[in-house]
């Protein structure tokens, strides 16, 4: 029987996003938004395209990870609880060109993202074929933890002069990626507010953190999955007398600060990263299987 049975997987279902946190080589837990597709076997599958193959490079090096389903934006869910899901993660070097052997997860994202079913007609085709490169994620859970929906924040905290406090200011919350006494990520939603030397952040009784590398998430999207955003904040979390406190030490943005002209950075990024996985492997670029994509747009279209 599968952890996951313990959660309301109605709920987990109805999630459009989760945080997602690998360790990276110096073992920080990095977090980003994904979207994720619960098989029946309950085994959970995420993909990350050739240009954020970061989170899969990490899962070769250590499969420890989690996902926090927090944010219910698009869900229709009022005041969902909060679903943290830790686990053991697989990512093999097989380039996925082509929904084939992942297609319920094509079918929820071209269902919930209709703005990326235009991706596969001839316009837009040459620019976003690094977006179709994809390597899949298996993540099999070990251990679930239900939070209750938590208050309402009010106000975000007013701006100061730390390292991502700009970013962390325009949200009611934040997502703590950190570590616990074995080394495993743990994620919490949490308010940080900005204090002497860092942010200070709750952290739930169930979520055992230990001092050390550490970051915080931000990100958004609409009902539909587009105009998003994220940013993160990444440092160090220290105890301060009975708090705990993220020293921030610097800022990403892989998708752009919110900028008209962040759309070409982005996309220029995003090819290049994407040769740079298949050089480094000797590889040429596979072609997309854009027929079986079409098909599949066409599919959901229909219902």
């Amino acid at each position: 029987m599968s952890p996951l049975n313990s959660a309301p997987l109605d709920v987990l279902d109805a999630y459009r996003t989760c945080e997602f946190v690998t360790l990276g080589k110096d073992g920080t837990p990095l977090v980003w938004p994904t979207a994720v597709w619960r098989r029946p076997d309950g085994t959970l599958l995420l993909s990350t395209s050739l240009a954020f193959a970061q989170k899969a490079l990490n899962i070769r090096r250590d499969g420890r990870v989690a996902l926090l389903f927090s944010d219910p934006t698009g869900s229709g869910l009022d005041r969902a609880p909060e679903i943290f899901v830790g686990g053991r993660a697989e990512c093999p070097d097989e380039i996925m060109t082509g929904p084939r052997g992942a297609e319920d997860y094509w079918r929820m994202l071209f269902e919930r993202q209709p703005h990326s079913r235009a991706y596969v007609s001839l316009p837009l085709r040459r620019m976003m074929a690094w977006y179709y490169l994809r390597l899949l994620i298996t993540v099999t859970p070990e251990q679930v933890i239900v939070r209750e929906p938590p208050a309402p924040l009010g106000e975000p905290p007013r701006p100061s002069t730390l390292p991502g406090a700009v970013q962390l200011a325009r949200h009611p919350s934040a997502v703590l990626a950190a570590r616990d006494a074995s080394g495993a990520p743990v994620l919490a939603r949490t308010r940080p507010v900005p204090a002497d030397g860092g942010f200070e952040v709750g952290v739930p009784e169930d979520c055992a953190v230990v001092p050390g590398p550490a970051s915080l998430l931000v990100h958004r999207h609409d009902e539909r999955l587009n105009n998003m955003h994220n940013a993160l904040v990444r440092g160090e979390l220290r105890r301060s007398g009975h708090t705990w406190l993220l020293v921030p030490e610097r800022v990403v943005e892989p998708m752009g600060s919110g900028r008209p002209s962040d759309a070409f950075g982005v996309l220029r990024r995003t090819n290049r990263a994407t040769a740079r996985y298949l050089e480094r492997r000797g590889l040429s670029r596979p072609p997309v299987r854009w027929a079986e994509f079409r098909d599949l747009v066409a599919e959901v279209k229909r219902r």
